[in-house]
């Protein structure tokens, strides 16, 4: 099946270049392109877009928030975004990551990572940008409202999950491949991916990269300092 992607940035030349990048692959084609988040997620319906690639600050109504439209659209279900920004590691991108966005990416990313970064996306797996390091995006996740870094709310979801399942979204977090998971746990790949699948179903989360969200916002997981 095509990857059907949207391109969301308010430079059009940045924009021409994703086009011509994206467009050349046999597996993948532009469905459209958006000059600010309104816009995004108006096409976003449109075009029906499996991925959008979302740059972070737009005019008007930014990627921040278009983000979490997406997110909380129940028709937009099936929608990924990847944040696209200059800065690899903010705080807009936490919050991005917060609203629903399947990962990030650096702009000065190699083309082959941008268009392995669709795949991943559209595949339902958390993306991280590979110049970002896990305890740095960690450290931020941390970063909540509560005195102690993280919410009471989401750690009574994590009561739902057996110890099996709090086992997967501990490794899951650690940003292992369900095959990685598989050899550590001693299980086969084909039950991982049931756990992950029903930890997402319990904890509400679209994909992987929520579910490291929620692992590191109840607590179950700390934050590497070092």
């Amino acid at each position: 099946m095509t990857i059907r992607v949207l391109l969301a940035d308010d430079q059009a030349l940045l924009r021409s270049a994703f086009r011509v990048l994206v467009d050349s692959e046999p597996d993948m084609e532009v469905v459209g392109e958006a000059c600010d988040g309104a816009e995004a997620v108006r096409l976003a319906k449109e075009h029906r877009a499996d991925v959008v690639l979302m740059d972070i600050r737009m005019p008007g109504t930014d990627g921040l928030v278009a983000t979490r439209l997406i997110s909380d659209d129940p028709s937009l279900v099936h929608v990924r975004v990847v944040i696209l920004t200059t800065f690899e590691v903010d705080d807009y991108v936490v919050q991005a990551l917060r609203a629903g966005a399947s990962g990030f990416l650096g702009k000065g990313s190699e083309p082959e990572e941008l268009l392995s970064a669709i795949r991943v996306a559209a595949g339902g797996e958390a993306l991280l940008s590979p110049t970002a390091t896990k305890g740095l995006i960690a450290r931020f996740l941390a970063q909540g409202d509560s005195a102690d870094g993280h919410d009471p709310a989401r750690s009574e979801r994590l009561d739902a999950l057996t110890g099996r399942e709090r086992e997967v979204l501990v490794q899951v977090a650690g940003g292992h491949s369900n095959d990685e998971i598989a050899e550590r746990l001693e299980v086969s790949p084909l039950t991982v991916k049931t756990h992950v699948n029903r930890a997402m179903a319990k904890l509400g989360a679209r994909d992987r990269a929520q579910l490291v969200v929620i692992a590191y916002e109840s607590g179950l997981v700390r934050p590497r300092m070092d």
